[in-house]
């Protein structure tokens, strides 16, 4: 087998596996999103969604509405930055956000009772913005998992320089977190109708299935989801 080969199939094992995790990953988003619209009546990971329903609500007055989706975004945004953290400091990226994020739904599922919905609320919305921590890339190509408005942008913008001479076929893999995210949503509306918000506890334990999963997957290929981070700049002081 010549070097070249044995790099092309490197090269499609570690995508296939980050494939099949980013797939998973939009599936569980997919789920939690749908089940939090469904007992919350607004969304969980679609920050899109609720920035343009917190603009409506201001434009009715509607000051209470605008205030908890703008409070959403908010938690998100500080969720995202929580997996990083976590990422940083685990030896074992994937596992530890997906854990987290697990135990986060897991605590949201014991949230019973009006006076805590709103609780339970936040606490499923920053779940999903930490899991955007353990897949960031496959093979250099950034790839969203909460959100798939990127991945589907990415994808026309992909297919559109295909159609004007480009045979690069990379940008195709932008469709699996939509697939994903499609599907875990038609899953987590089912599960919400039969289950109500004991369905919590279901995607809290799919959670950690996948979280376990990843330990199968070698520490070296995981290293390639991560996002490459520039290391700071140092400047010398000087004295004045």
């Amino acid at each position: 087998m010549t070097r070249e080969r044995r790099r092309r199939i490197i090269h499609t094992r570690r995508t296939a596996t980050g494939l099949t995790l980013a797939g998973a990953i939009s599936f569980l988003a997919g789920m939690t999103d749908a089940t939090g619209l469904t007992l919350t009546g607004d969304f969980v990971s679609f920050m899109t969604g609720n920035t343009t329903r917190a603009a409506v609500s201001l434009g009715h007055e509607d000051l209470r509405h605008a205030a908890v989706l703008l409070s959403a975004i908010m938690v998100f945004v500080l969720g995202n930055a929580a997996g990083i953290v976590v990422a940083h400091f685990a030896d074992r990226r994937a596992f530890a956000v997906l854990s987290c994020v697990s135990i986060a739904l897991a605590t949201a599922s014991l949230m019973i009772g009006q006076s805590l919905e709103m609780a339970r609320f936040y606490l499923i919305v920053v779940s999903m913005g930490m899991v955007n921590a353990a897949v960031e890339q496959i093979e250099g190509l950034p790839i969203g998992l909460t959100y798939v408005t990127g991945a589907l942008s990415r994808f026309g913008r992909g297919l559109g320089r295909w159609i004007i001479g480009d045979k690069q076929m990379d940008w195709t893999i932008q469709i699996v977190p939509w697939v994903g995210m499609l599907a875990g949503a038609i899953v987590g509306a089912l599960l919400t109708q039969i289950a109500g918000a004991a369905s919590l506890w279901l995607i809290a334990v799919f959670a950690m299935l996948i979280a376990l999963a990843t330990l199968l997957i070698p520490k070296r290929t995981q290293r390639r989801f991560n996002a490459v981070s520039r290391s700071p700049v140092r400047t010398r002081s000087r004295s004045l």
